[in-house]
This record gives structure tokens, sequence and C-alpha cells, in this order.
């Protein structure tokens, strides 16, 4: 067929436009998005003619010009940061966000966005306050400290408390602690992007407080403990105590400083989790600064976090790096939120997520998974051997690396044994409206069930919308 005729069975941007499966989207997208779309679509189909010397399938008829049109200017507008079900076996998944919100926190949020607040309004005095002054009177109630600041992670937390303290002088740190964290930042570099002079004392494995005080010399700033959250050194090994380290930087008039990274508020051990060090038990045994996550354990949003001494604080407050490094209103309020849940600690469980879904019984998440199966299965059609196997969850985001939550989960086993096969599968799922991330691991998808709590969503999700029946 000759090109021209080809181009000519194509309808005009007006017509097009005119079409009612594109009419009607006017008042969602409005008349510019429209025309935008039908032209790209209109090109789109012209692009084709002229190098296959025929029409696309999808533009065969106006019907079909205007469905895919319809669906371009759907999809340009389809936010990207959608929520998923996160079925991985990694609680705090840091690729999927991390902690989620607790309702408290979701409903502060929608506030600040929706209306002026007090972010740095004080009521009593009709002036100008400190958007960190909420913040700091929780954390001084919560861990015992003088004072608080808040920061955008804690990575900037430390970058900002090391300049403060120790900007062109040595830091004492054991050769144990020189952690990397996540996207390949070490505490080396941050040192160094401080302007501090990295000292490394003792050996890997061991380092003993002897080594502390032999390094300290007249160009010292600060002795510093870094936790080793999100990794863990096992057999013969010896650590210097933040009561040890804090003693001795007292007798030569030093300050000590902590890297939590990860750091609890809560006793974890009380709900049957492994223990981790906190930030109140640093500041209990003299520690100066503290510095910690508001997005891992704590379960609130991603923030950093430094309580210590008032003098210390009220420097870092100065610091050039904090109006850099601040938070915005959204950030602020979910923290608010969330540490005023930890006021109520016998509540905590049932409204922070992260503690409710890592203390969650096994038994429970079998339970589900009994439930689940027979809707899984039909989903997941012929070519699947489904099973139900209990699993290990792992709490992520370098929290406790080594410790695992038992668990359960849903298992998908292709029949052919080929591994596309499974790939497909995976695919599918993470092509729901709402998509479900597993794990592919020993030759079989894994739902791992731990952190599913709306099972009726979860059902609803799998079937389509218009009511056909799911692809194999």
């Amino acid at each position: 067929m000759p090109l021209k005729t080809l181009y000519s069975r194509l309808p005009s941007v007006d017509r097009l436009l005119n079409h009612p499966l594109v009419e009607k989207l006017i008042d969602r997208h409005g008349n510019a998005a429209l025309t935008e779309a039908v032209r790209q679509t209109l090109d789109e189909a012209r692009q084709h003619i002229r190098n296959t010397h025929s029409l696309p399938q999808w533009a065969e008829d106006e019907g079909q010009l205007a469905h895919a049109a319809s669906q371009r200017v759907c999809a340009r507008q389809q936010v990207q940061m959608r929520p998923v079900f996160n079925l991985s076996g990694t609680v705090l998944h840091t690729n999927l966000g991390r902690a989620p919100m607790a309702e408290e926190a979701v409903a502060a949020v929608s506030n600040a966005m929706r209306e002026a607040v007090t972010l740095e309004y004080d009521l009593d005095g009709a002036g100008r306050g400190h958007r960190d002054s909420v913040i700091s009177a929780l954390l001084q109630e919560l861990t015992g400290a003088e004072a608080a600041c808040v920061v955008n992670n804690n990575a900037a937390a430390v970058l900002i408390m090391l300049s403060t303290v120790a900007a062109g002088r040595e830091v004492i740190v054991s050769r144990g602690e020189l952690v990397e964290i996540g996207g390949a930042f070490r505490m080396p570099d941050v040192m160094r992007q401080a302007g501090c002079q990295l000292v490394e004392v003792g050996a890997t494995n061991r380092t003993h407080l002897r080594d502390y005080r032999q390094a300290i010399t007249p160009d010292t700033g600060l002795l510093m403990k870094v936790h080793t959250s999100n990794y863990q050194i096992e057999g013969f090994t010896h650590s210097v105590s933040e009561a040890e380290l804090a003693t001795l930087a007292r007798e030569h008039g030093l300050p000590v400083a902590t890297d939590l990274g990860s750091g609890a508020l809560v006793d974890l051990s009380a709900y049957g989790l492994p223990a981790e060090p906190m930030p109140q038990q640093m500041i209990a045994q003299g520690v100066d600064l503290v510095s910690f996550s508001g997005d891992k354990l704590l379960g609130g949003p991603q923030a950093g976090l430094i309580i210590g001494k008032q003098s210390w604080i009220d420097k870092i407050q100065k610091h050039p790096l904090k109006r850099a490094l601040r938070c915005d209103k959204m950030t602020l309020a979910a923290l608010e939120a969330t540490l005023r849940l930890y006021l109520q600690p016998d509540k905590l469980v049932q409204q922070l997520p992260t503690l409710r879904r890592l203390t969650r019984p096994q038994a429970e998440i079998r339970q589900l998974a009994e439930r689940l199966l027979p809707a899984l299965s039909s989903y997941a059609g012929s070519g699947f051997d489904l099973g139900s196997s209990a699993c290990l969850s792992q709490i992520g985001s370098g929290s406790l690396p080594v410790d695992r939550l038992p668990s359960w989960a849903i298992t998908f086993s292709p029949r052919d044994g080929r591994g596309s096969t499974l790939e497909a599968l995976a695919q599918q799922l993470r092509s729901l409206p709402s998509p479900v991330i597993g794990r592919l691991y020993d030759g079989k998808l894994w739902l791992d069930l731990r952190c599913l709590e709306d099972e009726s969503a979860f059902l609803a999700n799998l079937q389509p919308a218009d009511g056909a029946s799911q692809p194999r």
C-alpha cells in the first residue's frame, strides 16, 4: 500500500481529540496534556509507517488510536513512587523506603502539607521559634540528654558532628569500627569531608583502652566510637565500652561521640528481639554526643538525630552546614508524631508498624499463608507447584545483620524447572496495580508474609480490574 494512502488513514489531531475515549479525559488531564499525547501517538504511528510501510496494529482504526493516546496521557501522570506489597523477607528494605509510618505520623504529615503550621513560630511569644525545639524536648524526655538537634539523615548527623567538634584536628577511632554504609560511603571519607584527620587504633578484631590512650596528642579533637550495626565480628574480639572511653576522654579534657547508626529507643530484648544499644544508655555512660537514624529501628521518617551536651548541640545548631542539612516540615511532623508514640510504651507494638512487624509471631504468619494459598494457586495457574514453608526474615537497613526472625512464606516452583518461567511470574506479580515484591532463591519464588497486614487488599490486588482471567 502506498505511503500516502497509509498516512491518509490516520485521523487529524482535532478529530482524535474529539473521540469519546479521549474527550472524557479532558477534565482530569486538561486540553494541553491530551493534545500533546495525541500528537505523540500520531507521530509514533507515522514513524512506524515510514519504517515498515504498514500501519501498526494499534493504529488500524480511530478507536485503537484513541485508546493508545488515552493510555499515553494516563501513563505520563502515573506516579512512579507507588505502594507495593513488601514480601521480600526484609522488614526495613532500603530500596522500598525502610520503615512504614504509623497512622499518627501519616496524619501529622498530611496536616503539615495541607495547612500553615508552627514550624518556626513560637505561639507563646508570637515570634520566631526554632524548628528543632519540639523534637529536642521529646528526645530530652526519652533519652535524658541535655539537648538534641535534627538533620536529614544519620550520615549528615555524623558529618556535621565531626565538622563542629573536630574540624582540623585528629579523631581517634578503632580500626574495627571504620564501617562502610550504603552506597559505598565510608566513615574515613566522611571524616575527610568534615576536615578531620583520622587516627586508627587497635586491630580489626581487638582494640583496648590503652590503644586510645597512647594515640592521644595535643592535636586530638575527639574520641569516637562507631556501632557496627551492618556487620558483626565474632570470635577472638575485644572493644572498649562507651563508659570506659568517656572516662578516658574526661581525663584529657576531650569530648567523646558515638555513631549508633540504626539506634533503637526501646530495649528490643523486652519484645523477644536481639538487643541493640540505645542512645539513652550512651548518654548515661557519659558520652557527649550520640547520633542515630530516625527511619530504621526507631520506625520514623528518614532523619539524623543528635543528642548530647547542651554546649555541643548549641554549636552544631550554629554551624553553617545546619541550614543545608535541616529537615523540612513533613519530616519534622512525622518524627514528632513517631516520638510521641514512645511516650506510651505499653501501646507501642500496636501503634508502630516497624515494631509490630518485627514482633509478629510465626504461628500467626503461617495461618495467613494457609488462608492465601488457594487464591495464589489459582493466580499462578497449572504451571507451578505451590508450597507453604517456614523461612527466616531479616530486619534490614544494616540493623542486626546476623539475626533472623522465624517467619512463613508461600513458595512457587515452576513445573518445567526453568528459571525464565519463575522470572516471568515474578515480573507478573511486580506488574500488578500494587506490585508484589518477592524473593527468588533456591529455584523458587518466595513470598515472605511477615510484612503483609492488609489481607483483603492483597487478595483484591490479584483480581483483574475488568474481571478477565489472569494471564498465565
